[in-house]
């Protein structure tokens, strides 16, 4: 019981992550790596922030803004120096590892003892699971109803048509490049806000939590994707949610059964990749079976 609780929790906060995920691989179609270094950087300014004395909402906000920031810088790379998508992540990363230090001044920052967000719910008596839960499901909802919101506006549907056929778009006169910077700053800042939040949930912030979040969001977006295929923009992001909470529970199983923490990555490479093949495996399978 203990393992549905935590992986419905946690789930809820990693679903933020891989909605950002999704904005840029299914929304933009680009492959944007920038992902593994801004949920650090959302995870640092609130850390530090905190420890500082910020009440832990603004915290929260600033790590946002960070990411914000951070897309901005890849969505510059990429449009405007046109270094290609991942390369423009992949330096962007590398950049901020060193930003990320220097905001923490440490590799690590304990909010032990510190008002957090959560922090803020367990005064209330709940325990660090539920408060994560009550937490974690009302951000959740916060950037669907902003994202669905978002999504219907003039802005939004020039994103949505600069992802899904770049040319046609220029020809009706988007600026596809603003279009796509916009779409690298909303998608890194939500997966910084999923680190700030993550942070105030662990109690602590570490330079390198943000190694292999590009799979996590990527195994949530195509296990939504496998088990519900053509679906509107807004039940996939509830969707989404629902393949993060199951990436999260077969995780907890895997540790549960007593597989090493140290092998964890390489087992979510390997859950990513059964999800990648499994549709070809299963036209694979419905052709034999009709022959």
């Amino acid at each position: 019981m203990d393992i549905i609780i935590s992986s419905v929790s946690q789930g809820f906060l990693w679903s933020i992550m891989a909605i950002g995920v999704y904005l840029t691989y299914r929304i933009l179609d680009v492959a944007d790596l920038t992902a593994e270094a801004s949920f650090p950087l959302g995870a640092a300014i609130s850390a530090s922030q905190i420890v500082s004395g910020t009440s832990p909402l603004l915290a929260t906000l600033m790590g946002l803004g960070g990411g914000l920031l951070a897309g901005l810088v890849s969505g510059l790379l990429h449009t405007k120096l046109k270094i290609p998508a991942l390369l423009a992540g992949i330096l962007t990363m590398t950049g901020l590892y060193s930003v990320n230090l220097r905001i923490m001044g440490q590799a690590n920052v304990s909010l032990l003892g510190k008002k957090t967000v959560m922090r803020t719910f367990n005064d209330l008596g709940m325990t660090n699971q539920l408060a994560t839960l009550i937490v974690g499901i009302i951000a959740s909802l916060i950037v669907i109803l902003f994202l669905f919101l978002f999504f219907r506006t003039a802005i939004g549907l020039a994103i949505h048509a600069t992802g899904d056929n770049i040319a046609m778009s220029e020809a009706n006169g988007i600026n596809t490049d603003n279009m796509k910077i916009i779409g690298y700053m909303i998608s890194n800042g939500l997966i910084a806000l999923s680190g700030a939040l993550m942070a105030q949930s662990n109690g602590y912030a570490d330079i390198s939590m943000g190694i292999g979040t590009i799979v996590i969001g990527l195994a949530s977006v195509i296990i939504s994707e496998v088990l519900f295929k053509d679906v509107s923009f807004v039940k996939r992001l509830f969707l989404i949610i629902l393949g993060s909470i199951i990436y999260r529970f077969i995780i907890s199983l895997v540790l549960y059964l007593g597989v090493a923490p140290t092998d964890l990555k390489l087992f979510s490479a390997i859950v990513l990749t059964i999800c990648l093949s499994s549709p070809l495996i299963k036209n694979k399978f419905i052709k034999k079976k009709h022959l």
